[in-house]
């Protein structure tokens, strides 16, 4: 899949900075790859971060994504942090 600009949401704003919200089947590998946030350039600064439920068709994982850079139209995060673990129970 691609980016969704309807599945991309605010959650706080606070002194320049963005809380996001963003949810999508695509794996966490294919959404931290310099480019997919593109279409949302003008939105997202650097040190945004990113809340994000990834591969919610499959295996979902929760992370955060902070938003590395931002120039000329390129958006860039980092790899997922991921929130939790397997759980062995």
């Amino acid at each position: 899949m691609a980016y969704l600009s309807k599945d991309l949401s605010v959650l706080a704003y606070a002194n320049g900075f963005t809380l996001w919200h963003y949810t999508t089947p695509d794996l966490a590998s294919v959404v931290d790859t310099t480019g997919y946030f593109n279409p949302a350039a003008q939105m997202l600064r650097v040190g945004d971060i990113v809340i994000a439920n990834v591969d919610t068709a499959g295996s979902m994982k929760a992370g955060l994504f902070l938003v590395s850079a931002n120039a000329n139209g390129i958006v860039d995060v980092n790899d997922l942090t991921q929130i939790g673990s397997a759980d062995s129970r």
